[in-house]
C-alpha cells in the first residue's frame, strides 16, 4: 500500500510540474500613479519638478511623456529626464515648462495614456512700501477702505487691523470685509472707529502659510450728521456666478445707510436650501447642486428705504463615470461590444484611443460616442483601450484590455488524470476542461466506444470538480478562508459506523500554521495520513523607525526587518503625516522602489520648516502590512521662499486708490519664519517701479492711495515672498486697475411711450464709452408720479449696453416722469433730462352682452350687444373671441371689428366654450364665456349678461329643437 501511494504522489508531482504558473501571465499597463496638477513657486531652491506616472505591467513598461500634446524628447543634454516613469524637469521655467503633460506607458500588450496634469508657476509678492493718504469723513457716514493687495497666485484671505497687531477687527453687522477685494466696508462711521486701518491678507499655498500688512492709513471724522438716509449696496456678488457641484458658493453683499441696514437673502425661483449658511453680508451654500442653481437676491433695508441686488448661480459638473470598461478576452472570429457613459455639465464627449492613439469607424469596428464595436475580432485587434468623456471642466480615462485568443484544444492546463480510484458501485466525476478558442466541442469514448448520455452510465459534462482522497498538501493564505481536510479512507471490513473524517478550518489565520494528522481505525487495522498547513499572510509591522541626517527638504530613516509571516518582503513603503494633516501620505523616496532587504532609505521632496512623522510598510505578494509605530516628530531645516504668491488681481476701492489682492501663502510654502511680501507696481507705460513691504503671512491686500491716480487707470503689478532665510522668486507680471468713479455723463434724447394701461416703453441715447471712468455695467431707469419726490421713485436695471426697457406695474391714467442714468461699480451717474408719459384709460369693465348664437350648416353665428366705453375708460376698438371646442383642445383666437362674427364649426359639432371680451388702447376687458350645446336644426338664444350675472341654464324648444345654453363670467 506505501508503494502505491508513493507512485500515486509522483504522479500528482509530475503533473502540477507541467502547468504555467499564474503570476507569469502577461498584460498591459495598468497605472498605479499618474501625475497630477503641479503648482511649482517660481525661483524655488529646489531647482525641479517631479512629475509622478507609475505602471503595472508585464514586462515592465516603459515610459514617455508628452507636453501640449508633443512628445517630449529625452537627450542627454536635456533639461528632462526620466527616473522610472517620472519626469524630472530641472531649472524649471515658466515660458518654457507651464503647460499641459501626459505620461505614456508601453509594453508588448499595448499603450495607455495617463490624464493629463498642468504644471502651474506660483508668486507671491508684498504691499507697496509707499505711506497710505489718510481718510477723512463725516461722522454717521459709510466708508470704505480698499485694501489693494499685491500680486499673487493663487487667491487670499483678509482681515484688517485696527492701530497695532494682533487688533483685529471684528466681523459685525456695521463692519464688514470682503474676502472677494479685501476691502473693509463701514456702513456708518462711529467716533470709536477713529484710528490706524491696515489690511493684513494672508495667502494659503497647499501647507505654507504667508502673510502681508499694509501701510496703515488713518481715518479721521468731521462733526456728526445725524440725518438718516436709505440704504446704498456698496459691496455686491457677481451678476453669473458659475460653480461646480460639490463646491461651497459665497455670495457678499453690503450696504451703507443710517440706521445701519439689515440684509437679508432669497431666492427668486425656488425655496430655501437647508444648506444655506447664512450671517447677514454673506450667503454660503454648502455642497452646492444642480438644485441651487437660480436667481438670487440681496435686499438691505431700515427704516428709511431699502436696495436690492440680483444675480444668478450656474452650476456646473466634471465628467463622472456612469459606466466603464473592463478587461476582456474574446474568441477570434466573435462579435464585441463595448459602452462606456459618463455625466456631467456641460455634457460631456465621448471618444476612444487604441494604444495611446486615436480610434474612429473603419472596417470591421464602428465608433458611435460611447459605443465601441467589433465584428469578427482578429488577433491584431488585441491590445490597450481607453475611453476618454471630457468637457471644459475635466477629462476621465477608463482602460481596458482586450485580448483576442486563438487556441487549439490544450490539456496542458487540466490534463485528464491517468488514474483515479472510485468504490463499487460508486460515482466518480472526471474532468474534462481543455483550453481552447473558438470553444472546443467535447467527445467521450471508452477504448472504441463513443459515449452518450444514458440511465447506466455517468452524466457527460464539459466542467467538473473531482474531491481527491486521501488527504493531501494544502497551502493557504490568512483572512477569510476555510481550509478542508479531506480524509476518506478505504476499507476492507466494515466499520462500527458511518466515518467522515474531514477537518474544516473556518477563516484561517497566520496561528493555524502547522502538522495535522488524521487516523482512521477498525477493529482490526488502523491507518495515518500527515500533512503540513503553512497559512501565509502580509508581512508584520517593521520596527525601530529612526530619523536621521534632517536637511530642509529631505531625511534619512532606518527601521528593522519584522516578520514575512512566510511570503517574502518585496518592497517598502514610506508614509508621513504633517502639523496640518492628521491623514497618512505616501511619501518619495530614494530610492524611488525599495527593495525588501533593505532597512535604510532617504525620504525626498519634503516641505521646509515643517513638522513630520514616519512610519513605515512592508508589502508582499499577499498585500501590504501593518505599519510600524510613528517616528518621533521632526521638524526640517529652514530655506529661502520657493514659490511666488498667486491670485494677483485688484481692482475697487475708493477714488483715487489702487487696490492690489492676492491669496495668502499657505503655511507648506512659507519655508521659514519672519514671512511677509514684497510689492511691485508701476502705472502702466511707465519705467520706474514703486515697492512695498508687507509682513506677516496673513496679508492678503495692498491699497495705494495717491491723488494724482486717474479713475481706471491700469498698472502693472508683480510679487514675491520672503522670510528671513531670504527672498523667493517674483510672480509674473499682472494688470490691475485703479478704482472706478460713478459715470460722469447722462443718457439723452430719452423717450417713454404709454404701451397699456400699466405699461410703457422707454429709450434713449447711449453715454460714450470714452466718457467713462469705469466699466458700464447698463442703466437704471427711475419713474415717478406726477406730483410727487424724485426721491420717491421707483427704479428699473437693464444689463449690458441695451438702450430700450419695457415698464411694467403702473397705473392706468396717470402721468410719470421718467429719467435715466448710466451705473457701473462705483455707481449710478447723473440724471438725463426728464420726459413725460401719461398711461392709457383702461378698458372698459362691462364684458359684452346680450349674447345670441344660431346654427346653419357647418357655420354658428355668434352676435352680442357693442359695448359703450365710459368716459374714464378707453374707447373700444374691436373685439376678441377665444373658442375652444372643448375643455382639452387648443383654443382658437377671433378678431372681431363689430359686435358678430360667424365660426366654422365640423358636422359632428355637439358643445364649444367661448369667450368674448373688448379690447382698446387700454388693453383687453374683462370676458363672457359661453358653453353653447346643439341638438339638431337652427335656433337662438338670448341672455341679459348685464343685468343678470348669475350662472344658470336656459331651455328654448322649437318643433324638435332642444338648445341649453350656459352663460358664466370668468375674470381672467
Amino acid at each position: 500500500r506505501a508503494g502505491r501511494q508513493r507512485r500515486r504522489r509522483s504522479l500528482l508531482s509530475l503533473s502540477l510540474a507541467g502547468l504555467p504558473s499564474p503570476s507569469t501571465r502577461n498584460y498591459g499597463p495598468v497605472f498605479e500613479e499618474q501625475p497630477v496638477h503641479t503648482l511649482f513657486p517660481e525661483g524655488s531652491a529646489e531647482e525641479k519638478v517631479t512629475l509622478s506616472c507609475r505602471a503595472r505591467a508585464s514586462p515592465p513598461a516603459t515610459y514617455r511623456w508628452k507636453m501640449n500634446g508633443t512628445e517630449i524628447k529625452m537627450e542627454p543634454d536635456s533639461r528632462y529626464r526620466l527616473v522610472a516613469g517620472d519626469l524630472v524637469i530641472s531649472n524649471p521655467v515658466k515660458a518654457k515648462d507651464a503647460g499641459s503633460y501626459q505620461c505614456v506607458a508601453s509594453n508588448s500588450r499595448g499603450t495607455v495614456v495617463s490624464r493629463e496634469a498642468s504644471l502651474r508657476f506660483g508668486f507671491l509678492q508684498e504691499f507697496s512700501a509707499e505711506e497710505r493718504d489718510p481718510v477723512k469723513i463725516t461722522e454717521g457716514w459709510g466708508v470704505m477702505f480698499a485694501c489693494s493687495p499685491p500680486p499673487h497666485y493663487p487667491g487670499l484671505s483678509y482681515r484688517w487691523l485696527l492701530n497695532e497687531f494682533p487688533n483685529f477687527i471684528p466681523a459685525d453687522g456695521r463692519r464688514f470685509v470682503s474676502q472677494t477685494t479685501g476691502n473693509l466696508y463701514i456702513a456708518k462711521t462711529e467716533a470709536s472707529d477713529l484710528g490706524n486701518y491696515s489690511c493684513f491678507a494672508t495667502s494659503h499655498i497647499d501647507f505654507i502659510t504667508k502673510s502681508v500688512f499694509s501701510k496703515f492709513s488713518r481715518l479721521s471724522l468731521a462733526a456728526e450728521d445725524a440725518r438718516q438716509y436709505a440704504p446704498s449696496i456698496k459691496a455686491r456678488f457677481p451678476a453669473d456666478t458659475y460653480a461646480l457641484a460639490g463646491q461651497v458658493v459665497t455670495l457678499e453683499c453690503f450696504a451703507f445707510g443710517n440706521p445701519v441696514p439689515r440684509i437679508k437673502w432669497r431666492k427668486l425661483d425656488g425655496s430655501q436650501s437647508s444648506k444655506w449658511i447664512g450671517s447677514e453680508p454673506l450667503l454660503q451654500i454648502q455642497d452646492v447642486g444642480f438644485e441651487d442653481e437660480g436667481t438670487y437676491e440681496c435686499e438691505a433695508e431700515n427704516i428709511k428705504g431699502r436696495d436690492t441686488y440680483q444675480g444668478r448661480i450656474i452650476i456646473q459638473a466634471q465628467p463622472e463615470w456612469l459606466k466603464v470598461i473592463t478587461d476582456t478576452e474574446a474568441d477570434i472570429g466573435s462579435d464585441l461590444r463595448w459602452s462606456c457613459a459618463a455625466a456631467g455639465k456641460p455634457r460631456p464627449t465621448v471618444r476612444w484611443l487604441r494604444d495611446g492613439q486615436p480610434l474612429t469607424s473603419q472596417n470591421r469596428i464602428e465608433v458611435s460616442g460611447g459605443e465601441l464595436r467589433f465584428s469578427k475580432l482578429v488577433l491584431e485587434d488585441s491590445g490597450m483601450y481607453q475611453c476618454v468623456a471630457e468637457n471644459k471642466h475635466g477629462t476621465v480615462y477608463a482602460s481596458a484590455e482586450l485580448t483576442v485568443q486563438a487556441l487549439a484544444p490544450d490539456f496542458r492546463l487540466n490534463p485528464v488524470k491517468r488514474l483515479i480510484p472510485a468504490a463499487r458501485s460508486g460515482k466518480v466525476i472526471i474532468p474534462c476542461q481543455p483550453r481552447a478558442a473558438p470553444k472546443a466541442t467535447v467527445l467521450w469514448t471508452k477504448g472504441t466506444e463513443l459515449l452518450i448520455n444514458s440511465s447506466r452510465r455517468p452524466d457527460l459534462m464539459t466542467k467538473a470538480f473531482l474531491s481527491l482522497s486521501p488527504i493531501s498538501l494544502k497551502s493557504a493564505s490568512a483572512g477569510n478562508c476555510q481550509i478542508v481536510f479531506k480524509c476518506s479512507p478505504r476499507c476492507l471490513f466494515s466499520m462500527q459506523k458511518e466515518a467522515i473524517g474531514d477537518l474544516s478550518i473556518f477563516n484561517a489565520q497566520l496561528k493555524h500554521s502547522g502538522r495535522y494528522t488524521c487516523t482512521a481505525q477498525t477493529v482490526v487495522d488502523s491507518a495515518s495520513e500527515s500533512a503540513t498547513l503553512t497559512v501565509r499572510g502580509p508581512p508584520g509591522p517593521p520596527g525601530g523607525v529612526v530619523v536621521r541626517d534632517i536637511g530642509d527638504t529631505s531625511v534619512q530613516l532606518s527601521w528593522s526587518r519584522g516578520f514575512d509571516n512566510h511570503s517574502p518582503i518585496a518592497r517598502y513603503i514610506v508614509e508621513a503625516r504633517t502639523l496640518l494633516s492628521s491623514k497618512w501620505k505616501q511619501m518619495r523616496t530614494n530610492p524611488v522602489n525599495i527593495e525588501g532587504n533593505a532597512e535604510t532609505a532617504q525620504v525626498v521632496n519634503l516641505i521646509p520648516w515643517m513638522d513630520y512623522e514616519f512610519r513605515v510598510l512592508a508589502s508582499n505578494i499577499l498585500g501590504v502590512g501593518e505599519p510600524s509605530l510613528p517616528s518621533s516628530k521632526i521638524r526640517t531645516k529652514e530655506a529661502a521662499p520657493t514659490v511666488a504668491p498667486s491670485g494677483l488681481s485688484g481692482g475697487g476701492g475708493a477714488p483715487n486708490e489702487l487696490i492690489i489682492n492676492w491669496t495668502p501663502t499657505l503655511r507648506d510654502y512659507q519655508n521659514g519664519d519672519g514671512f511677509g511680501y514684497i510689492l511691485s507696481f508701476r502705472k502702466k507705460g511707465t519705467q520706474g517701479w514703486l515697492t512695498a513691504r508687507v509682513p506677516h503671512a496673513e496679508s492678503l491686500h495692498y491699497v495705494y492711495r495717491n491723488e494724482s491716480i486717474g479713475p481706471y487707470t491700469p498698472f502693472e503689478v508683480k510679487i514675491k515672498a520672503y522670510n528671513r532665510k531670504g527672498e523667493g522668486p517674483e510672480s509674473l507680471t499682472a494688470i490691475v486697475y485703479s478704482a472706478e468713479e460713478e459715470p460722469k455723463v447722462a443718457p439723452f434724447r430719452v423717450m417713454a411711450k404709454a404701451v397699456l394701461s400699466s405699461e410703457m416703453d422707454v429709450s434713449w441715447e447711449p453715454v460714450e464709452q470714452g466718457d467713462m471712468t469705469g466699466v458700464l455695467l447698463g442703466y437704471e431707469i427711475r419713474y415717478w408720479k406726477d406730483g410727487d419726490k424724485e426721491e420717491a421713485a421707483d427704479r428699473v436695471r437693464t444689463a449690458g449696453l441695451v438702450t430700450s426697457a419695457h415698464v411694467t406695474g403702473l397705473n392706468p391714467n396717470t402721468k410719470y416722469h421718467v429719467s435715466v442714468r448710466a451705473y457701473n461699480r462705483a455707481g449710478t451717474g447723473p440724471p438725463s433730462p426728464s420726459t413725460n408719459v401719461t398711461t392709457t384709460k383702461p378698458p372698459p369693465k362691462r364684458p359684452p352682452g346680450n349674447i345670441s348664437w344660431t346654427f346653419s350648416g357647418s357655420t354658428v353665428s355668434i352676435k352680442w350687444d357693442p359695448v359703450v366705453a365710459k368716459a374714464d375708460e378707453s374707447a373700444v376698438t374691436g373685439y376678441k373671441m377665444l373658442y375652444r371646442q372643448d375643455s382639452h383642445s387648443a383654443p382658437t383666437l377671433y378678431l372681431a371689428s363689430k359686435s358678430r362674427i360667424d365660426i366654422p364649426v365640423p358636422e359632428d359639432f355637439t358643445h364649444a366654450f367661448v369667450q368674448i371680451r373688448v379690447t382698446g388702447p387700454g388693453g383687453d376687458g374683462i370676458p363672457a364665456e359661453v358653453h353653447i350645446l346643439r341638438n339638431s336644426g337652427t335656433s337662438m338664444m338670448v341672455e341679459d349678461s348685464v343685468t343678470r350675472p348669475v350662472p344658470h341654464a336656459v331651455v328654448i324648444t322649437t318643433n324638435s329643437l332642444v338648445m341649453v345654453a350656459l352663460i358664466r363670467y370668468l375674470e381672467l
